[in-house]
């Protein structure tokens, strides 16, 4: 057993808090820190589904990838659906914390895993951070040697789980030099292209950041904002086993990505 606190140290310590972004809401967000628990459940993001899991499941803490509340709220009551899940989780006393975007930048965080997927070399931060230099937003490198779209998207496809990957170029397009941003990271099209970035792979954009990533000869690899991440919070599930071994941790087995291709 392990208390919420201790948990919480130790993602503290594996995505420190610096790094993420300064609108973001992470740490500890719901929860007595002293409350010792034997049960972890992560998550990509809590909703109706995943919340009913960790408390049927008895779950003590979820760590989940996007924040609940993400913004402050106003009221707790059960007429909207964040504050009935805020109302419903402390409830059955089950903590919430949230890594987000300081575990999109760290060491051992998504955007490091997604350039380990692909193979690229010389890899460092997109946006490196003013005090960790070696850390930072987003991720680029190299592929070792050119390589067409086809070739990135069968092993996003492969390793991700997705059934589409989306580019604003034919399949036979050449990239060597790569950015990385998950989630919604159409917002580093800029700093890709300073960066001198010839793609960059992403979870989603805007359809006018693809308009601008096609002008500037920039492809736009996008695998949907469900596939950038979940991979993320599953890995977190087996980091936190190996961790903390007198508790059961597992990845949510009811969550999904909420598109679907008709």
């Amino acid at each position: 057993m392990a208390t919420v606190g201790e948990i919480g140290s130790f993602l503290d310590s594996f995505a420190p808090r610096d790094l993420a972004e300064s609108w973001d809401n992470v740490g500890l967000i719901l929860g007595d820190p002293g409350r010792t628990i034997d049960r972890v459940m992560t998550c990509l993001t809590i909703t109706p589904e995943s919340a009913s899991e960790a408390i049927e499941s008895q779950a003590g803490l979820i760590v989940t990838h996007h924040p609940l509340p993400f913004r402050p709220l106003q009221r707790i009551t059960t007429e909207e659906i964040a504050s009935r899940l805020v109302w419903e989780l402390a409830g059955a006393k089950i903590s919430v914390y949230s890594p987000h975007t300081a575990f999109d930048s760290a060491e051992q965080g998504i955007n490091a895993a997604l350039a380990k997927i692909l193979g690229l070399q010389e890899v460092a931060p997109l946006t490196p951070h003013v005090e960790l230099p070696d850390l930072g937003s987003g991720r680029v490198g190299m592929f070792p040697e050119k390589r067409t779209l086809a070739d990135v998207a069968a092993i996003l496809r492969a390793e991700l789980n997705c059934e589409k990957v989306e580019a604003n170029f034919s399949a036979e397009h050449s990239v060597q030099r790569v950015g990385i941003a998950c989630g919604s990271g159409g917002s580093f099209l800029s700093t890709a292209r300073r960066q001198g970035c010839d793609c960059l792979v992403t979870g989603e954009a805007t359809f006018h950041t693809i308009l601008e990533a096609t002008a500037y000869g920039i492809a736009l690899v996008q695998v949907g904002h469900y596939a950038s991440e979940r991979f993320g919070v599953e890995r977190l599930a087996q980091i936190l086993q190996q961790r903390f071994a007198n508790c059961e941790v597992w990845a949510s087995t009811q969550e999904s990505c909420p598109r679907h291709w008709l």
